[in-house]
């Protein structure tokens, strides 16, 4: 690349992708298209399920429907394009390009964590306080919260990526990764990224820290008032509606606290791809089974969404 008003003076990076076997790409493009597959209807039928269902209606399955939405495009995001490297044996990208997938690749992460924050709020205020419920939870509190949600992704996202195409990137152009994550592409930079892992901090430190603890001393007060409640049947009926979001954050959080909290080592390398994966693929993925599966009225409501789409079919 020639010289001129860019800051870097490498034109494209090179990712080593999960394996540099050859004869193990035919395998991972197989798994990988049936992961995004099961990713991509899981998610838009949760989606369209809530939207046509009246009985689901609510704030709960309103920021659910995001949340899988959100679900789908952080995949969609990493696996349409290890596909298309794997298939074409071109594991290269413009630094354009790299700079683009880590927009937005950061901006579905950071929606992920808020709409999670939101989700718990939202069962915190159902049951703590269910006689406000309706009046706390309005449709304009709700709209609110999600757009909320995508400012806040937004400037978590934009952030990072405007400080990442001031810093440059000379000689080292390859990444040990299967998607250009923020990290691996800050350690190839030989410029000056102070500034970069201040605000890395500053923000890691509100996804991963301040965020799951208000996660959790919402749900520890859920857990308290569900000690209460009289009947066992009751308790369960209320826990059910909660186990779903636990298991999400539960399985979203670990994977991210792999990546960004282990200590380096010798094979951190393909720790953080497989951490990475987690989150990025395999989250998305069981998500929709983590909502359907332990939750009867979606059960009921994908059934009646089956059933008319059956007897639509010619």
């Amino acid at each position: 690349m020639k010289p001129g008003n860019h800051t870097f003076s490498v034109s494209e990076f090179l990712l080593l992708g999960l394996s540099e076997h050859q004869e193990q790409q035919p395998l991972l493009f197989g798994i990988f298209l049936s992961m995004y597959l099961i990713t991509v209807v899981g998610n838009i039928a949760i989606s369209l399920a809530i939207v046509s269902d009246p009985h689901l209606h609510t704030p709960m399955y309103f920021f659910l429907a995001h949340f899988s939405l959100t679900d789908l495009g952080l995949s969609s995001t990493t696996v349409p394009r290890m596909l298309v490297n794997i298939q074409a044996h071109r594991h290269t990208i413009t630094y354009a390009g790299c700079l683009s997938q880590i927009y937005f690749f950061l901006w579905f992460i950071g929606l992920d964590v808020f709409l999670l924050a939101v989700m718990a709020y939202d069962r915190l205020v159902a049951i703590c306080h269910p006689l406000h419920y309706t009046l706390v939870m309005s449709p304009r509190c709700c709209i609110l919260l999600v757009v909320m949600s995508l400012i806040l992704a937004q400037a978590y996202s934009l952030t990072h990526t405007l400080l990442l195409a001031h810093i440059s990137f000379c000689t080292d152009n390859i990444i040990p990764h299967f998607f250009y994550e923020f990290l691996p592409l800050l350690k190839l930079s030989c410029s000056d990224t102070y500034a970069n892992r201040c605000v890395l901090t500053y923000w890691g430190g509100t996804l991963t820290i301040m965020i799951p603890l208000l996660i959790v001393i919402s749900y520890a007060r859920i857990v308290a008032a569900i000690v209460h409640i009289p009947s066992v049947s009751g308790k369960w009926k209320t826990f059910s509606t909660c186990s779903s979001q636990l298991s999400a954050i539960c399985l979203f959080y670990v994977s991210a606290i792999g990546v960004y909290f282990i200590p380096s080592s010798a094979d951190s390398a393909s720790k953080d791809r497989i951490a990475a994966m987690m989150y990025a693929v395999v989250t998305p993925m069981l998500n929709p089974f983590i909502y359907s599966l332990r939750n009867r009225d979606m059960k009921s409501a994908l059934k009646r969404l089956l059933s008319r789409r059956a007897l639509q079919s010619p």
